[in-house]
Formats: C-alpha cells, sequence, structure tokens
C-alpha cells in the first residue's frame, strides 16, 4: 500500500477550514472542496474548491450562494455526461438549511452559480449532507440525508434522473429497544441521534448504510430493494466519536472505512484510521494510521472514494487545513 499525503494548500485562504470532499477525474484530475471562513458557523464561511492538475494544487476558488450567511458541507458528484455537481448546504441554522448546487461543465476548472436543488423545501435540507452519492448498478442515484430539524434523523434521497433532482425520500428507522426496569413490559422504543450516512452496494438493489451517532458505535441500515425501504438500525459494534464518517466499496468487495474508532460521544477526534472489511461490514481490521492519537487535536471529517485503483481520502487538519491522500492498493 502507497500512500501520498499533502495539503491541498500550505497557505489556505481562511483562518478554519472543515468539511471537505474529494472527487478523482478519469484524465488524472483531483477536485477537492471545503467550506471556509473565521469558524464554522460564522456569516463568513463560504464554500472553496481546488482543482489538481499535474502542477499540483491550484489557489483554491470560491463558491457563495449569499453573503452573510454560513455555508456548510459541501459534497461533489460526477454525472454520466461528464458534468459535475457541487451541493452545499446553506443556512445560519442547521435546522433551516437549504440546499444548493451548483455545476461544472469543464472538470472543475469553474462552477456555475449556485440553485436551490429542491425549490420550497422547509425539511432542513435534501440532497447528500455530507458524504458522496452512490451510483446504484441499476443507474438509480442514492444521497446519504439527514435532518437536524426534530431530532437528528436519517433519510435516503433518491434520483432517477442521474442526480438532477431528488425526488423520493426513504426513512432510516433509528428506533431501537432498550430494557428499562420501570417498565411493566420491560423494555420502551427509545430513539438513537444519528445523521450523516455514508452508502454502498453489495449487489444489485442490496444497499447498506452506516452512520455517524451519540451512542459511542456507528449505526447501520440495510436496503433489499434499491433504498426505497431500510431496516430498523443496529449497532456495528464500531466505536463512534459522534463525529463524521465516510466509507466505499471497490470492485473487488472490498469496503474500506475512515474514522475515528474513540467509542465516546463528542470524544476525541484523533486517531484517524483506514480501516479494511472482507465480508461486507460484520469486521473490520485497521490497515493505516492516517493521523496518530494526539490529544486535544482534530482530524476529522473524512470522505473517501476509489478509482482506477486507488482511494482517495481528504480530511481535516486542525481545522487549519485539508488533507489529501493518495492511497495505491
Amino acid at each position: 500500500m502507497t500512500v501520498n499525503k499533502e495539503f491541498v494548500r500550505r497557505n489556505m485562504p481562511t483562518a478554519n477550514c472543515h468539511a471537505s470532499t474529494v472527487l478523482p477525474l478519469d484524465n488524472g484530475n483531483i477536485i477537492a472542496a471545503w467550506f471556509g471562513g473565521t469558524k464554522e458557523g460564522n456569516s463568513d464561511v463560504d464554500i472553496w474548491y481546488s482543482l489538481k492538475t499535474a502542477d499540483g494544487f491550484q489557489p483554491p476558488k470560491q463558491i457563495s450562494a449569499g453573503a452573510n450567511v454560513p455555508h456548510w458541507n459541501p459534497v461533489l458528484f460526477s454525472h454520466t455526461d461528464g458534468r459535475i455537481s457541487l451541493f452545499f448546504k446553506f443556512g445560519k441554522k442547521i435546522s433551516k438549511w437549504k440546499t444548493y448546487r451548483c455545476v461544472s461543465e469543464d472538470g472543475g476548472l469553474t462552477f456555475g452559480e449556485p440553485r436551490l436543488l429542491v425549490p420550497g423545501d422547509t425539511s432542513g435540507g435534501r440532497g447528500p449532507v455530507k458524504n458522496k452519492c452512490i451510483r446504484l448498478s441499476s443507474g438509480r442515484i442514492l444521497a446519504p440525508a439527514s435532518s437536524e430539524k426534530h431530532g437528528w434523523n436519517c433519510f435516503i434521497d433518491i434520483s432517477d434522473d442521474d442526480g438532477i433532482t431528488f425526488s423520493k425520500k426513504a426513512k432510516i428507522n433509528t428506533e431501537y429497544v432498550f430494557p428499562l426496569k420501570n417498565k411493566k413490559n420491560g423494555f420502551s422504543r427509545n430513539k438513537i441521534p444519528m445523521i450523516q450516512p455514508t452508502l454502498w452496494e453489495s449487489s444489485p438493489g442490496t444497499v447498506h448504510a452506516m452512520m455517524r451517532t451519540s451512542a459511542g458505535w456507528i449505526y447501520r441500515s440495510d436496503s433489499h430493494d434499491s433504498g426505497e425501504t431500510w431496516c430498523e438500525a443496529y449497532s456495528t459494534g464500531l466505536p463512534n466519536n459522534n463525529s463524521g464518517i465516510d466509507a466505499v466499496m471497490i470492485p473487488d468487495g472490498r469496503l474500506f472505512l475512515v474514522s475515528n474508532p474513540v467509542g465516546e460521544n463528542w470524544g476525541e477526534r484523533s486517531p484517524l484510521t483506514l480501516q479494511v472489511s472482507y465480508d461486507n461490514g460484520k469486521t473490520f481490521e485497521t490497515v493505516l494510521t492516517l493521523e496518530e492519537e494526539k490529544k486535544d487535536s482534530e482530524f476529522s471529517y473524512p470522505a473517501v472514494t476509489y478509482l482506477n485503483g486507488r482511494l482517495y481520502v481528504t480530511y481535516t487538519w486542525e481545522r487549519l487545513n485539508i488533507v489529501c491522500c493518495e492511497i495505491e492498493l
């Protein structure tokens, strides 16, 4: 396993940056995007992106859907016609987010004006919330979504026109059975807060989601009808610090997960590791430590994808920079 790790830029255009996304292209270029400003949630936070060519990462460019409103969580997506979409959230309150999308028709050199993904939506955001969309073997596009309007809830946004419009929402049931001694029947239905799913398809129509939670563990749900319905979420036994995760299944069936393996709600955001599963996510083993454990440090919010024998990973480095890793398998 050969690893090439670098900062997107030594001198970032903003004091604070976070929540990256990465998209490798067939021509060898790579696009990375993130949000940046003085601090997460401040009114000067916009979306930034940089294209890596043979000459390295180019100076970042700025995208804004409006002044004095914070921007959040960009997600890159490649359409079958070669266009590239950049989705992101927009709004002062997370519960009132709106989702915007801008499109590049020149391989990520430039992006057009941001437009609302679902005009009139008041649900707190549609489309992908942090992690990449996946294209199923059928061609259907699934966007891993969540809302924080009435608690933390996950859903899958569905597109049957190559990600141009998202017209269906499939809820992931996040309730579970928890024993309570003061209940006559011995148990009651409770809800674990879950957000920011990551998706993969293990066989045609069989799709899986793993989710960030406040319970100290990554939870999972499965669908056997191309994302239309999902089973009740259940614990994977993988530790989670209530921070972002991402996963990708590659063509040979290996499933790679990037996360902070810390089993504590709002726990440390280090170390950051790459794990692999050979059995569709039942068990994992660590194959690479991207960042070592370091108290009060932050190496977080990874994005991971795959192209032509390589994994591409980006993540937040101390809120000061974005790291991009190319991992040859």
